[in-house]
C-alpha cells in the first residue's frame, strides 16, 4: 500500500519542521545546555507540526535516532479524545514511577489533552506536582483555552503558529520535485493557501490531486476542491457594496450549481474583505458581514446563512423596473393616486397604507405586522411587539425585506427596521385605538372557552 504523502514527510529532526523556528530552536538550545523541563505544553491549530515536534523531543532528550515510524518504550502516546477517563490516568500515574528502560528520560506524550475529564484533570494535576525525576510530559492540544489554569503553570507553553503561505509553497514544491509531480506554481500558491496555515492538509491535498497523474493546473484546484474564483469573489463583494441584490443571488446560485463549498467561499469572502478593511475602502456593513461570514461553517444551513448574511449586508432588496410595475398594477384599490406616489421622506402617517399594501403584497406578514407598534427615529424604524413569538417572526431578515421595500415604494426612503419586544407600550394607556380598516377581532364561538383560559390573545391570519 502507497504510504500517504504527509506521513512520508512528516519531519524527523528540529531541522526538518517548517515554520517553527521560535520553538525548534528554543528546544535545542535547552537540551544542549541540560534545562530540560519535566512538563512542556504545545498549543496551536491542527496540522502545524505539534506531535512531530514532541515526538523529534522525545528522542532527543533520549538520544534516540528517528525515523518517524521508529518505536520506543520509553516513548508512550496517549490520545485523550480515545481516553479521557479517570481510569487511564490513573493507570498512568500508576506506571508513571516506573524506571525508563532504554534512555534516560521516560516521555509521555498526550495529545489533545483537552478533551480529559475534570476529573481525569485532577488525576493528572497530582502527577505534574511532583513528577519522578525520570519522567516528562508533553502536552499537545488546539484549544488551550479549555485547560485548567493549574495544569497550564506547571508546564513550559509554546505557541505554534500557523504555517505561512509562501513558506508551505516552498516546501509542497520541494515535495513535488520529489515525488515527480507536475503542478504549476500558480496551483502551489494556490494550495498552500487553502491549507489555512496547517502544513499537514496542504500536503493531504497535493497527495489527492496527484492521483490523476496529469498535470495540475489552478483550475483543476479551484474545481476538484471547491475553491471560488477570485474573480467570483470580487464581484460577490462589489455587489454586497453597490446593494445588488439580485445579483447577489445569481452569484451565490451559481457557487451552489458549481459544488462550492459555503464554508470554501465564506472564508474567501473574509479574506477579500480583510483586504479592503486593511486598505481603507469598506463600508458599515463590512465589519458586521466579516463577523457573520466567520460563523458560516458551524451553521446548520451554511449556504443559507452566507446568502442571508450578504443580502442583510447589502440592505434592502431594490426591486427590478418590471416588478415595481407588477406591484403597481395590484396595488390596493384604497390607495389613492396621490398618496400611492412615493414622497421624498417616511413618515408614520403612511403606516395605514403599509398595512393595506402588505395585505395584498406580502400577507405571509400582515397578521404579525398588523400587530406592531411602529416608532421612527431618524431613518430607522422601530417595530414594538407584544409578544416575542411576533417578534422573532419579523425579525427574519426575508420579512424585514418585504416590508422594506413596501416603505421604499410608498414613500422613495430606504428605512433600517429593528424588531423589539416592548410589553410597556402595549399598556392601556398607551395602547391607540385600532384603525377603522382594522377591526379588532373578539374571541367568539370556540375561541371564547380558550380565551378564558390563556387569556385574550391575537389570532393570526393565514
Amino acid at each position: 500500500m502507497r504510504q500517504a504523502l504527509y506521513r512520508k514527510y512528516r519531519s524527523s529532526s528540529f531541522d526538518e519542521v517548517v515554520g517553527q523556528e521560535h520553538i525548534t530552536d528554543t528546544l535545542q538550545r535547552a537540551i544542549k545546555s541540560g534545562r530540560i523541563s519535566h512538563a512542556y505544553l504545545f498549543t496551536g491549530p491542527r496540522g502545524v507540526g505539534k506531535t512531530s515536534v514532541a515526538r523529534i523531543l522525545a528522542h532527543a532528550v533520549n538520544q534516540f535516532d528517528y525515523s518517524g515510524e521508529s518505536a520506543r518504550l520509553d516513548i508512550i502516546e496517549i490520545d485523550a479524545a480515545s481516553n479521557r477517563r479517570i481510569d487511564e490516568i490513573r493507570d498512568l500515574r500508576d506506571k508513571v514511577a516506573i524506571a525508563p528502560v532504554e534512555g534516560k528520560y521516560k516521555v509521555y506524550i498526550v495529545d489533545e489533552v483537552h478533551m480529559l475529564t475534570r476529573e481525569a484533570f485532577n488525576a493528572l494535576l497530582k502527577t505534574l506536582e511532583e513528577p519522578p525525576a525520570h519522567s516528562i510530559f508533553i502536552l499537545a492540544t488546539t484549544e488551550a483555552h479549555k485547560l485548567p489554569e493549574t495544569i497550564i503553570s506547571r508546564t513550559q507553553r509554546f505557541e505554534f503558529k500557523p504555517i505561512s503561505g509562501p513558506q508551505a509553497a516552498k516546501q509542497l514544491a520541494a515535495i513535488a520535485k520529489s515525488e515527480k509531480i507536475d503542478i504549476s506554481p500558480e496551483a502551489l500558491n494556490l494550495l498552500a493557501e487553502f491549507g489555512g496555515g496547517s502544513f499537514r492538509d496542504s500536503i493531504g491535498y497535493l497527495d489527492q490531486l496527484s492521483a490523476g497523474g496529469s498535470k495540475i493546473s489552478e483550475a483543476e484546484v479551484r474545481q476538484t476542491l471547491g475553491i471560488p474564483s477570485a474573480r467570483q469573489i470580487k464581484d460577490l463583494l462589489q455587489n454586497v457594496k453597490a446593494g445588488q441584490s439580485d445579483r447577489i443571488l445569481e452569484g451565490v446560485q451559481t457557487l451552489k450549481e458549481q459544488g462550492i463549498d459555503a464554508a470554501a467561499a465564506a472564508s474567501a469572502l473574509a479574506g477579500q474583505l480583510r483586504q479592503t478593511l486593511i486598505g481603507g475602502q469598506s463600508w458599515p456593513a463590512a465589519l458586521p458581514l466579516l463577523k457573520q461570514l466567520i460563523e458560516v461553517p458551524a451553521a446548520s444551513r451554511p449556504y443559507d446563512y452566507l446568502e442571508i448574511s450578504l443580502l442583510e449586508a447589502a440592505g434592502p432588496i431594490k426591486q427590478p423596473t418590471t416588478a415595481k410595475n407588477a406591484a403597481a398594477a395590484i396595488a390596493p384599490k384604497s390607495l389613492t393616486p396621490a398618496a400611492a406616489k412615493p414622497q421624498t421622506e417616511f413618515s408614520l402617517e403612511l403606516w395605514p397604507q403599509i398595512l393595506a399594501a402588505a395585505k395584498t403584497q406580502a400577507a405571509s406578514i400582515y397578521s404579525v405586522l398588523k400587530l406592531a407598534r411602529p416608532d421612527l427615529s431618524d431613518d430607522k424604524l422601530t417595530l414594538l411587539f407584544q409578544f416575542p413569538l411576533h417578534q422573532k417572526k419579523l425579525d427574519q431578515a426575508k420579512n424585514k425585506v418585504l416590508v422594506a421595500d413596501l416603505i421604499e415604494e410608498l414613500s422613495g426612503q430606504k428605512i433600517r427596521i429593528d424588531c423589539v419586544v416592548d410589553k410597556t407600550a402595549f399598556s392601556a394607556k398607551k395602547q391607540p385605538a385600532p384603525h377603522k380598516t382594522e377591526p379588532q377581532i373578539k374571541p367568539a364561538g370556540s375561541l371564547g372557552p380558550i380565551s378564558s383560559v390563556f387569556g385574550a390573545a391575537e389570532v393570526l391570519e393565514a
